[in-house]
């Protein structure tokens, strides 16, 4: 089982993180969104390995979003779920990301990262969002 999942980040203080060739980036502290796909074999279980970054179990840094999950000051708290390749149509029902081409460096949508000062206000945000591509 698989599908597209955005994860809800949060950021207890503001930071400089290098985000691979994307260069180092100002982060907010508060909540951000990061919309993904889980298509492939392991379905979901992308989520695992997305909790083992933030935990520190695992150090590879291969994504965009795992220099934001891999720093000290950033929690994994919860993610949203859809059993549908509906990726980019969620990351563009949000609103504006605050890093250009974040996640998105396979397709055409200008970030897959979002930003709220607070979570409720990202969990109605990613939570409508799913519900639109639905």
């Amino acid at each position: 089982m698989g599908g597209t999942y955005t994860l809800l980040i949060r950021l207890a203080a503001p930071t400089d993180i290098e985000v691979g060739a994307l260069g180092t980036h100002r982060f907010e502290a508060g909540w951000y969104g990061y919309t993904g796909s889980a298509l492939g074999a392991g379905g979901f279980s992308r989520i695992d390995r997305h909790a083992e970054v933030a935990t520190g179990e695992r150090d590879t840094r291969h994504w965009h979003i795992d220099y934001l999950l891999g720093h000290p000051d950033a929690t994994l708290a919860a993610d949203v779920r859809t059993e549908a390749d509906v990726e980019c149509a969620v990351a563009r029902a949000l609103p504006a990301g605050p890093v250009a081409g974040f996640g998105a460096s396979d397709c055409d949508c200008p970030s897959h990262l979002t930003y709220a000062p607070d979570r409720e206000a990202l969990e109605r945000a990613v939570e409508s969002a799913h519900e639109q591509v639905r």
